[in-house]
């Protein structure tokens, strides 16, 4: 792979280039489409963690996406003033910064209501439903060819950020979405394969998950063979993953803290006697980190300050981050040529000496924040609610416009989105059987996956008469 092919600035739908006035580059006019889109705005009322958070400061996936694009583009910098690899321009660099800046906001898109309880639960329940669900009269899972049924039992919302930004954000037409670069587009795909390609026993990040559905097939091979990615892990990938864990690794132990479901005296606890073993140079990290952490409650308790603990951690916080963002440099830079030959297989903190604290951050968040009573209740009303969503708009998806189409079917279409169901009927045109089938099932996907947390919820107590 080359910078010159991979830092590719065509569109799937060529803009007029009448505007002799327009200074700025392809990878900044895609910025200002980002976040003018109602689907970035959505995001403000979806989970990071907490879903149905009422207060103002845990992270929302709004917040989260904030702070992923921030690191990705001062890692991508820093990345890029510390390889001087012959070929590599300041414009260049200029332009994967404003790449990763997109990226990091983009990234999160296409997750459910839910956070990521939403995806395993529509997952769940089409390997429950799916035996059960018809298309006119024939049984949907003799229609659907094996990538379309695999796409179903392991829906990802990194596939369905590409079908968003792609297909499904109607403005100037109803088949090309914001119509973004092709190097963004590869940014984001983290998984280069389909749904029958995930191997999560390979060794390989690659095949972890998939990176796209049947329905963005074409889009996907044009995308990756105009950079030059082809099936190839694309190269600013690995730094927007690592912008990503390094967000969510740090946030998630603050947001913890604030809620009091962790605190200080814990945290210390389990940096001093981690129950995993480390190599030498991990072990020296976590130390390092430790140290940081005692030194943070030391000064704030000096200097005063009210609820000094808490402060401590939020201070620690954004050293901890410095640390991780230099790790992940330097693992880039010193991986560089397998990355750009397509052969490195791990994670960038994974391949670090930051690795060992990274798991273990990981590890402290999921036994203090994600397994707290709180969230495990939270679960249990949106089991319920993604449950009913999904038995009443498949319903629906599957029966409107047709013999069997009901008053409540014709209804709920007609409360649900105009564009959605618009795209639907297009792509339904002159399509075969089995693929009306799929895109009428991807209709209900695209539905709930647009709902933000408060919505879906309200939608619920619509559908079951339970008023607002």
């Amino acid at each position: 792979m080359n910078w010159d092919q991979l830092l590719c600035s065509r569109r799937e739908r060529p803009h007029s280039s009448n505007n002799s006035g327009e200074v700025r580059t392809e990878f900044r006019r895609d910025y200002h489409r980002i976040i003018g889109s109602a689907s970035f705005r959505r995001l403000q009322d979806k989970a990071q963690v907490y879903p149905l958070e009422r207060g103002d400061f845990v992270r929302t996936r709004l917040t989260h996406s904030l702070e992923v694009s921030s690191f990705a583009e001062s890692l991508g910098d820093m990345i890029f003033r510390k390889l001087k690899k012959p070929g590599i321009s300041t414009d260049m660099r200029e332009d994967c910064c404003d790449i990763l800046r997109c990226a990091g906001l983009i990234h999160d898109i296409g997750n459910p209501p839910f956070g990521h309880f939403g995806e395993f639960a529509i997952r769940r329940w089409f390997k429950d439903n799916l035996p059960r669900l018809t298309f006119n009269n024939k049984p949907v899972s003799e229609l659907l060819n094996e990538q379309m049924k695999a796409d179903l039992l392991n829906f990802e919302g990194n596939a369905q950020a590409l079908r968003i930004i792609a297909r499904l954000h109607c403005l100037t037409d109803m088949s090309t979405g914001m119509n973004l670069t092709y190097a963004l587009l590869n940014t984001i795909i983290k998984y280069p394969v389909s749904s029958v390609g995930i191997d999560k026993h390979s060794g390989d990040i690659r095949t972890k998950k998939m990176g796209y559905f049947y329905s963005e097939q074409d889009l996907f091979n044009e995308v990756t063979h105009s950079t030059g990615a082809e099936q190839s892990r694309y190269p600013l990938t690995f730094i927007l993953e690592a912008a990503d864990d390094i967000a969510y690794l740090t946030a998630d132990i603050e947001d913890a803290v604030t809620k009091g479901y962790l605190n200080i005296h814990a945290l210390v606890s389990e940096l001093s006697s981690p129950s995993d073993h480390f190599d030498e140079k991990e072990a020296e990290t976590i130390t390092a980190a430790l140290n940081m952490l005692t030194e943070s409650k030391k000064n704030t308790s000096e200097l005063g300050m009210p609820d000094f603990e808490r402060k401590a951690v939020q201070q620690w916080i954004v050293k901890l981050q410095n640390m991780l963002i230099y790790a992940a440099a330097d693992s880039f830079c010193d991986n560089y040529a397998e990355i750009m030959n397509g052969t490195f297989k791990t994670d960038l903190l994974g391949a670090s000496h930051a690795r060992g604290l990274a798991k273990l951050l990981g590890k402290i968040a999921y036994d203090y924040a994600f397994r707290s009573k709180s969230i495990v209740r939270s679960e249990i009303s949106e089991h319920t609610i993604m449950n009913s969503l999904l038995n009443n708009i498949v319903d629906m998806a599957l029966n409107f416009d047709l013999e069997r189409d009901s008053d409540f079917h014709r209804d709920l279409s007609e409360i649900l989105s105009e564009n959605y169901i618009a795209i639907c009927r297009n792509k339904c045109k002159d399509a075969s059987e089995s693929e009306q089938c799929y895109y009428r099932i991807l209709l209900a996907t695209d539905c709930i996956s647009g709902m933000t947390d408060s919505y879906a919820e309200k939608f619920y107590r619509m559908l079951n008469g339970l008023g607002d």
